[in-house]
């Protein structure tokens, strides 16, 4: 079984920048995150609604586990690049609590987290593997679908993000870097891109070296968490205007 996981793992096509599988993607997300949230809100009853939420949830949470025994079964897991100090990691593993438990604390905190790397995440997508890949879907679950169910629980749900919420999600942002830096020391790691930039393209290749990207990080996000405020004031607005 190792060799045959292994091979599986290491056998791929090469994924294009805006290839087709690339724009498949995009406006797949494009379409779910308009769609599904005011589908859900008009036409489904609340047990329907909490269906879709659950399926979305626990998608979006089984993504990073079947990833891990992916590596285990292939003999490839390695501590210093699959545990779950990247953000979107752990993201995934909390979303059942937003999507199954409605846990509010837990919301605030991922709708600025998952909503901050959207753009970047749809347009510069951190992977190496193409459809039908598993990193593919992996990716995509992980990423996309995180923001829809994010999306979802504002419009179905009625779950509302305050500028309170911003302040946490920053300040929790800070912990988890602090915590992954101390990973990235004691395992030799570099989780969340903190001890050097990732060798694909993305945004920290425009905010100069290290260690001031980090730096430069910072107000990036807090400037994402800011435009993430504005996109519910406008999905509240659209709201109550429908």
């Amino acid at each position: 079984m190792r060799s045959a996981v292994a091979g599986y793992l290491n056998s791929y096509e090469n994924f294009e920048l805006f290839g087709p599988s690339h724009w498949t993607a995009i406006f797949l997300f494009l379409f779910l995150v308009f769609w599904l949230p005011w589908y859900g809100k008009n036409y489904l009853n609340p047990n329907q609604q909490n269906r879709v939420g659950y399926v979305m949830g626990v998608l979006i949470f089984i993504n990073y586990p079947i990833w891990v025994l992916l590596e285990s079964l292939g003999g490839s897991f390695d501590i210093a690049l699959h545990l779950p100090f990247q953000l979107c990691r752990f993201a995934n593993l909390l979303m059942p609590l937003v999507m199954i438990k409605r846990n509010f604390r837990t919301f605030e905190i991922l709708y600025f987290w998952g909503l901050s790397g959207m753009l970047q995440g749809m347009m510069t997508p951190d992977i190496v593997q193409d459809f039908p890949h598993f990193h593919y879907f992996r990716y995509f679950v992980g990423h996309h679908l995180l923001v829809v169910a994010l999306i979802y629980a504002v419009v179905v749900y009625d779950m509302k993000p305050t500028l309170n919420s911003l302040k946490k999600a920053f300040i929790a942002l800070n912990i988890f870097l602090a915590v992954a830096l101390f990973a990235n020391i004691l395992l030799d790691a570099n989780y969340f891109w903190i001890m050097e930039k990732p060798p694909m393209a993305s945004l920290l290749d425009y905010m100069g070296p290290w260690p001031w990207y980090i730096l430069a990080g910072e107000f990036v996000a807090l400037a994402h968490f800011g435009f993430a405020y504005l996109l519910f004031l406008w999905i509240e607005k659209r709201k109550i205007s429908g």
